[in-house]
């Protein structure tokens, strides 16, 4: 099972926000400006239902919904990259058939979450859903949700499994991926891509392919910039880029102290510029007026228009 797409995947892959009218309703124009303005910033692909696409609360037909849509406004543009995670196994096939029959290019599963499995059942569960499986695999490493990391020797083993093609990482941990670099340094077409964009461009220098970068949403430009500066070891032009990046991590994400303050920030950001509704899925809500004011001072002191 070969990807349409070349490999390893390479540049910014953003996880793909999820704009919402209400718990069960797409923001459909939303959805369609969304996806114009961060394949006109340059993107390498898209990344749907993943942690910033709000999966885990979404409904099994706004999932499908969702991935119907953006397939059709995308029409082959770039590679289209479904999360298929669940608890159950037959969701995710039943997902990863649904993203076939769309036209997406991947999927991309993390551990199953709730019982916590060992190393040997996650490999056993990725060899058993890959007998199956329509498209080719991504895993997804994002233990913070999970409780359990793919272990690197566990990775090893993965990438000899017909049909898996990469990994995404959300640990924000330079060890692991130093210690999965050297474990698949025979494995040059297996993408490897980090979560966190703070650590992104120290991630490329040191030979990774890229990032799945939530403010990517916002401002794709900026991602695709550091990127390539990053991939090419440009250092005069990473510092200034770097420093936007953790511009925006330390006052976009940082309004608000719950782990959901980051999705919280990003959508509320891309209503502000008039992107898509800031409906966020139960049990969370979108932010209030005085944490939206926050937000559009954040927003002045980026000097946000000049990032478009």
């Amino acid at each position: 099972m070969k990807p349409n797409f070349p490999m390893p995947l390479k540049g910014i892959v953003p996880p793909l926000v999820t704009p919402l009218i209400d718990n069960d309703t797409l923001d459909v124009d939303g959805l369609e400006r969304l996806i114009e303005r961060t394949i006109a910033g340059g993107i390498h692909g898209l990344f749907l239902l993943g942690t910033t696409g709000e999966f885990a609360s979404l409904s099994y037909k706004i999932r499908e919904e969702l991935i119907e849509r953006s397939c059709k406004l995308v029409n082959g543009r770039v590679p289209v990259l479904v999360g298929i995670s669940d608890s159950a196994f037959t969701e995710s096939l039943n997902l990863a058939n649904k993203a076939a029959e769309y036209g997406a290019d991947a999927v991309v599963i993390t551990p199953p979450y709730y019982f916590s499995a060992s190393q040997p059942e996650l490999l056993e569960y990725l060899e058993r859903i890959m007998l199956h499986m329509p498209l080719p695999l991504f895993i997804y490493n994002m233990p913070v949700h999970t409780k359990v990391s793919f272990a690197p020797e566990t990775v090893k083993a993965a990438a000899n499994i017909p049909g898996i093609i990469g990994m995404k990482d959300s640990s924000a941990n330079l060890a692991y991926f130093n210690q999965i670099s050297h474990l698949l340094q025979d494995r040059p077409d297996f993408t490897f891509m980090v979560g966190p964009e703070e650590i992104m461009s120290q991630f490329v220098l040191l030979g990774g392919h890229g990032g799945v970068n939530g403010g990517a949403n916002m401002f794709p430009k900026l991602y695709v910039d550091l990127y390539n500066a990053s991939a090419a070891r440009d250092f005069d032009k990473i510092i200034p880029l770097q420093q936007k990046v953790m511009q925006i991590s330390s006052t976009i994400y940082s309004v608000g102290q719950y782990g959901s303050s980051y999705l919280k920030g990003l959508k509320c950001a891309l209503s502000v510029m008039g992107v898509c509704s800031d409906f966020m899925a139960e049990p969370f809500h979108k932010f209030n007026a005085p944490e939206r004011k926050k937000i559009e001072k954040a927003l002045d002191e980026l000097n946000y228009k000049e990032l478009l």
